[in-house]
């Protein structure tokens, strides 16, 4: 059996709400933060883990959710300089072991890694995906 292990995400839109109810299903243990409370409804019937309401850009809500005790930390919130933020605070203050940094803007993309952080940038993703599907959708119709 895979190891437990104690997940926090932050931002509970429409992807932190899939993978906070991904890990829940997986059997870890998951603590979802977002400043609006009625993000919440996009949870999984499923979801076991505690939600926390409150602003991820502030200490107290951080150690709320004992961000000291995490394993990972998953920052995806809309808002890229507040992901940056975040994810800084988990890794330097409370030496979050993996922390993954969603980034939409993709100029922002080597400020966030010369910080040291392990971004993912959805727009390079998509624009990767759209090219490759066109590529393939040109092949089989030529």
């Amino acid at each position: 059996m895979k190891k437990s292990l104690y997940i926090a995400v932050i931002g509970c839109g429409r992807l932190g709400s899939i993978l906070a109810s991904n890990f829940s299903k997986q059997g870890h243990k998951v603590v979802v933060i977002d400043q609006d409370n009625s993000t919440f409804n996009h949870l999984s019937e499923e979801f076991s883990g505690f939600p926390i309401t409150g602003n991820t850009a502030e200490m107290n809500v951080l150690q709320a959710a004992k961000l000291d005790k995490a394993q990972v930390a998953i920052a995806v919130t809309g808002k890229d300089n507040l992901n940056i933020m975040v994810s800084q605070l988990a890794k330097t203050v409370f030496k979050v072991p993996i922390v993954l940094t969603r980034i939409l803007d993709p100029a922002r993309e080597e400020i966030s890694q010369k910080l040291g952080l392990t971004t993912i940038t959805t727009t390079k993703i998509s624009a990767v995906a759209f090219l490759k599907t066109l590529q393939e959708q040109l092949n089989i119709n030529s």
